[in-house]
């Protein structure tokens, strides 16, 4: 969670403590219900801003028929997840997916004994999979170190919340044996991740993702070929063990962005990294 998303949750928090705390000087009876009720959307509505747009943002523009101009002869369509340039009466179609392919593996996550195996392997198993795929699309690979004492400072938080939660979970009685199992496993995670960063290991940030482009004689056989265009991407990529997703709403335009000027900052994009992580 970044630090905006902790603001948005704060004010949210104290939005809805102050409204209570006040909901007899406001109103009273019904109208004191009718209040609170509003108060409630509000703050829901608020959440679903900072935590699930890309659920939130597409359903509105899609209903109203919103669109947005992000550069100039560029336009992001209703439903947030294309972006369309039309040069000459030809329409070109941009669209993005997730995919951690190259993910960075602590030792005490591996679990499979053929895990250097499957390394040698990798780059015969990417030839395989980009042979499968007959149009071009990039593979981006956005990487920043970070600073040590942050990262150790956020992997405490994690696992005090961790060792927190499992000490409930062990005083319930009733308690799943494989969620404390799952708890006890993060909480080896983090410790590992701290451990690596003791041993003067840097910790590095990396968002990747995939960008391709289709052509059609009109915006919606653009668009059809796009969606079919990432539909191979998925199927290809999951021999690898990938899961590739579309990106729809606020991070298309982050991530269109940065064909033209990458973050300068690890802030810019730290929402990102940490819904990819």
């Amino acid at each position: 969670m970044d630090q905006e998303a902790i603001m948005y949750l704060t004010f949210c928090s104290l939005t809805l403590i102050i409204a209570l705390a006040n909901l007899s000087q406001i109103a009273s009876g019904v109208m004191g219900y009718v209040v609170l009720f509003l108060v409630i959307i509000a703050v829901v509505f608020l959440l679903i801003m900072t935590f699930a747009d890309y659920v939130l943002f597409p359903l509105v523009t899609g209903m109203f028929g919103i669109t947005f101009q992000p550069a100039r002869n560029y336009r992001i369509t209703k439903g947030q997840d294309v972006v369309i340039k039309n040069v000459g009466g030809i329409y070109y179609a941009i669209g993005y997916a997730t995919a951690n392919i190259f993910s960075y593996v602590f030792k005490a996550e591996r679990i499979q004994e053929n895990e250097e195996e499957r390394q040698m392997q990798s780059p015969e198993s990417w030839e395989r999979a980009v042979m499968s795929i007959p149009f071009p699309f990039r593979f981006h690979v956005l990487s920043v170190g970070r600073d040590v004492q942050t990262v150790r400072d956020e992997l405490e938080g994690k696992r005090s919340y961790q060792e927190f939660q499992l000490s409930q979970a062990m005083k319930n009685a009733g308690s799943n044996e494989m969620v404390i199992t799952d708890i006890q496993r993060k909480i080896s995670v983090i410790q590992a991740q701290m451990d690596r960063i003791s041993q003067e290991e840097k910790p590095v940030a990396t968002l990747m993702y995939l960008e391709t482009v289709a052509v059609g004689v009109s915006e919606k056989a653009a668009m059809d070929a796009l969606a079919a265009q990432i539909k191979q991407l998925q199927i290809a990529m999951s021999a690898l063990d990938v899961q590739v997703q579309r990106i729809v709403g606020r991070e298309l335009y982050t991530l269109f962005k940065f064909g033209f000027a990458l973050p300068t900052t690890y802030d810019e994009v730290s929402t990102n990294f940490d819904r990819e992580g």
